[in-house]
């Protein structure tokens, strides 16, 4: 297990019983499931009426500046304890369009820090994509994919759109990394019922590290996402145990974390842990990256503060032109140290 510490420029790290001393620069990597980040513009080809100044909700661009003002505020803090300064990588899902995106970078708490991102638009029905954002300053992308994810509807069998797996690579100083950012299928209908889509992505996304690991024969792979699904269920099961034909296993960071009963999204009064970070196993002792630990940012702020749902993530709550919360789900994120030259 890892165990996490709160450390910054002079370090003492102890990782996997090995320990050294040695000066480290810290750096924190972050998934966020940001429920609904919708610009207010109709588009015809998805289910996004409700998110339009007509619609449902009556979304206009006081309540997605608001929107977006609380989605800063949390990503300017995730990690920052630990490396007094937002991640340096960020992977996001519910994300309409690159138009939100770009306004979440020019956001005043984030725009000293120079993100950029790597977005694709995916096929999903309800309109919404995952993406990756970088302080270029720290990584340096070298190539980057969209993975279509095939799924049939149960009943009718016709074809079911869903959100690409995307996968980066790039350099974290002089450290290859390879990153997969995930937004699995939900458990609309029952979890039982739609266990099979979430089998189909676990495939897809074996499929994706398998051909990373052909590339040479040491990578390091960080896979993050909303998995719809806890690391004891069968679809985690498939990336973390060991296969005759797969390659890569995965090891998943946040199973201690889930063991002592802690989630980052809650549902009739029971905690789940489907925001999650899995990590290769190919970390070489002789790298200049080392893994420290993995956290749920849930401070007070995130955490609705009365009610029936008292201490669940405070989700959006619209009343007129006010936006109260943030999002039904809490930010993951782990901790890199990477060692500095004498």
């Amino acid at each position: 297990m890892y165990i996490l510490v709160y450390l910054f420029t002079s370090v003492l790290f102890w990782i996997h019983g090995c320990c050294f001393n040695q000066k480290a620069y810290l750096h924190s990597v972050a998934f966020y499931n940001v429920e609904n980040l919708f610009d207010t513009q109709n588009n015809p080809d998805t289910f996004d009426d409700d998110y339009t100044p007509e619609g449902r909700l009556h979304w206009n661009d006081i309540l997605l500046d608001q929107k977006i003002n609380q989605i800063a505020q949390v990503l300017s803090k995730v990690g920052r304890r630990e490396t007094k300064r937002p991640p340096v990588i960020i992977g996001l899902v519910e994300v309409e369009n690159r138009n939100v995106l770009e306004l979440l970078i020019k956001h005043p708490l984030l725009k000293p820090y120079q993100y950029q991102i790597i977005h694709y638009e995916s096929p999903d029905f309800r309109g919404i994509d995952v993406a990756f954002l970088y302080q270029k300053n720290h990584f340096t992308p070298s190539n980057h994919k969209a993975y279509k994810l095939d799924l049939v509807d149960s009943k009718s069998q016709a074809p079911r759109t869903t959100r690409d797996q995307l996968v980066v690579s790039g350099y974290l100083g002089n450290e290859e990394l390879y990153f997969i950012i995930n937004h699995w299928p939900s458990r609309r209908g029952g979890a039982k019922r739609s266990a099979p889509s979430r089998m189909k992505a676990a495939r897809l996304h074996q499929k994706i590290s398998d051909s990373l690991f052909r590339l040479q024969d040491e990578v390091r792979v960080v896979s993050m996402g909303d998995y719809n699904d806890n690391p004891t269920n069968k679809s985690i099961h498939y990336l973390t145990k060991q296969h005759q034909y797969h390659k890569l296993r995965f090891y998943n960071q946040m199973t201690p974390l889930f063991k002592k009963g802690i989630g980052s999204l809650a549902y009739n009064d029971q905690w789940f842990l489907f925001d999650q970070i899995l990590t290769s196993p190919d970390w070489k002792k002789d790298s200049n990256l080392s893994i420290v630990g993995v956290n749920v940012y849930s401070p007070s702020f995130l955490r609705n503060p009365e009610g029936k749902y008292k201490g669940y993530p405070y989700r959006v709550q619209i009343k007129g032109d006010q936006l109260n919360g943030y999002s039904d789900h809490f930010p993951v994120y782990l901790l890199l140290a990477e060692k500095l030259n004498e």
